[in-house]
């Protein structure tokens, strides 16, 4: 029991950080100018349009692996 109390706090703990994490707070390079260049600082990976698509394929990895953890087990 005290191992998944430490699983459950390192959790919480790491999960604290990076929900606190804010990329504002970091300073702009080249003395804090606007600039005139790029897309204002767009990611290069747009993880945000595939958010749908990662939701689902969770829901099918998890409902897989648990239907083939039930089955070894049965």
């Amino acid at each position: 029991m005290k191992t998944i109390n430490k699983l459950v706090f390192a959790l919480f703990f790491f999960t604290t950080i990076l929900v606190s994490a804010d990329p504002d707070d970091m300073p702009v390079p080249g003395g804090g100018g606007t600039g005139g260049h790029g897309t204002g600082g767009a990611p290069s990976a747009p993880i945000d349009m595939y958010v749908y698509l990662l939701a689902v394929v969770a829901v099918a990895f998890i409902a897989f692996y648990t239907k083939k953890y039930k089955s070894i087990k049965a």
